[in-house]
């Protein structure tokens, strides 16, 4: 805050009673340091912080109280206070405590004005603000954000357990809206059955799909169901000219909706077999234009598209996935390891195969793919294991999705959920030590990343927050390349 010119005559002359009282006021604990940095008074309102060792302080250089990564930020504060009239910036600094966490505070610093001869010549004062709240709050918060994201993918599984049940079963099943009777969706026996399409089918009224004059028996059979839950089977015939069908319907709620779950089975007449209508085109066999046409497609295709061996060595790719990673000819890619381009991590692209390999299939699966020069796209993988003979081969379909447009900032936490879901489908499929032995490093920079993520980039509060000693995690930051350059600190 910029001072007014009438600062003199409205506080006036304080003596160092107020004046300490005002600092006191001001700031949790304030440290009045002379022109070297060396602590000749601890003012803290707060008895915990001095319960802390605070007032053991006096005497010692400020950079000697500080943990070792905070040190470089003091002697900035000391470097700032004596170039600079006005407080320097804010920056966040951690006493080490001896039985217990490091003590974080927030301090800015603020030289004296110099009067000859006296006794304040040289001062500087630091004002700290405590900062145990702040990190109590964001370890809260991040507790709160790992239960959600719990939750999160406990429905996303349930949700996949459901389609894969409405896709494959043999009977035919239709969603309907209770409140509009409109079908909202319909598996592929009950649009094999009605000889539809699934966009014919979505949106129209239930009564549309059979034979006129019934639509008020099934209005009926739908609000008795909404009335009781369930409702016995009525008979009616599909539209135009289509089989005899047994019509049942049952209500489930969600959220506060109410929808029907509309069964249609086929009633066989004796002598004539059910007739399930073609909803498309009977694929080609062996047409010798398919594989002309798809490998016209593989080399023009938008998608980057990479074929690898089991190993994950690259055996052929198009001109797409050529230009992601930089490169100027197919021949550059051929037998290199996919992971030299693709992954966030050296073991991020093991993880994948492994699923791979158990799955047989992976879809929307978020990395990184580095070009050759530095650069990084952020892309999504869908992934398929082909089997050509004796021999299986990797294929890889990569989406540029960098320019997509996102609903919240990226953020390192945002890559986490989707790689611990991969991680996941490998329990009861991997024996346990191979899981923990491929997967160690990933999940620990995933977490390094959400922590550092959640504090700011504050290296100190994120250990804090992991449960690490500072010293452990910055080893962890320089094995994974973590750190920045020209230091191993980073500011508040």
């Amino acid at each position: 805050m910029p001072r007014t010119k009438e600062a003199k005559s409205t506080l006036g002359e304080l003596d160092a009673k107020n004046v300490s009282r005002l600092v006191g006021a001001a700031s949790d604990i304030a440290l009045v340091l002379d022109d070297e940095g060396t602590i000749i008074e601890v003012m803290s309102r707060r008895d915990e912080l001095g319960a802390r060792g605070a007032h053991e302080w006096v005497g010692r250089p400020w950079v000697q109280t500080v943990t070792v990564e905070s040190r470089q930020k003091v002697q900035a504060l000391l470097r700032d206070a004596q170039a600079a009239a006005e407080a320097a910036r804010w920056r966040q600094v951690n006493h080490p405590v001896k039985d217990g966490d490091d003590l974080p505070l927030l301090y800015s610093t603020l030289r004296l004005k110099r009067d000859e001869g006296g006794p304040g010549k040289g001062r500087i004062v630091a004002f700290g603000r405590d900062l145990r709240d702040s990190v109590a709050l964001q370890r809260r918060l991040i507790e709160s954000q790992q239960a959600m994201e719990r939750d999160y993918w406990r429905y996303r599984e349930a949700e996949t357990r459901y389609r894969h049940l409405f896709e494959t079963t043999t009977e035919a099943v239709l969603i309907v809206d209770g409140a509009t009777q409109k079908v909202l969706d319909a598996n592929p026996a009950a649009r094999a059955l009605c000889g539809t399409r699934r966009t014919r089918l979505a949106g129209a009224p239930l009564a549309s799909l059979f034979e006129p004059g019934q639509a008020e028996r099934l209005q009926n059979l739908v609000a008795a169901a909404r009335t009781v839950g369930r409702q016995d089977a009525l008979r009616a015939r599909l539209s135009p000219d289509g089989d005899e069908v047994s019509v049942s319907a049952s209500v489930f709620r969600q959220d506060d909706a109410t929808f029907v779950l509309v069964r249609l089975a086929p009633l066989r007449v004796e002598g004539k077999a059910p007739r399930l209508r073609s909803v498309g085109p009977t694929p080609a066999a062996a047409d010798p234009g398919v594989e002309s046409m798809l490998q016209a497609y593989m080399r023009s295709a938008a998608d980057g598209l990479v074929f690898c061996d089991g190993g994950g060595n690259v055996l052929s790719a198009n001109r797409a996935f050529v230009a992601l990673a930089e490169l100027s000819a197919e021949e550059q890619l051929r037998g290199q390891p996919l992971d030299r381009w693709v992954g966030r991590t050296g073991v991020e692209l093991g993880v994948l195969i492994a699923t791979l390999r158990q799955r047989g299939s992976v879809g929307l699966f978020v990395t990184l793919l580095r070009g050759e020069y530095g650069g990084s796209t952020e892309v999504e993988i869908s992934a398929s294991v082909l089997a050509l003979g004796d021999d299986t081969v990797l294929a890889f379909a990569v989406r540029d999705i960098d320019r997509r447009l996102k609903s919240e900032p990226k953020s390192a936490a945002l890559a986490m959920p989707r790689s611990a879901a991969e991680l996941t489908e490998l329990v009861g499929r991997t024996p346990l030590k191979a899981i923990v032995s491929e997967t160690t490093d990933l999940i620990e920079q995933l977490c390094i990343q959400t922590a550092l993520g959640m504090t700011g980039d504050n290296r100190a509060s994120a250990a804090l927050l992991l449960g690490l000693s500072r010293q452990s995690l910055y080893v962890k930051l320089r094995r994974y390349g973590m750190v920045s350059p020209g230091g191993d600190d980073d500011d508040a």
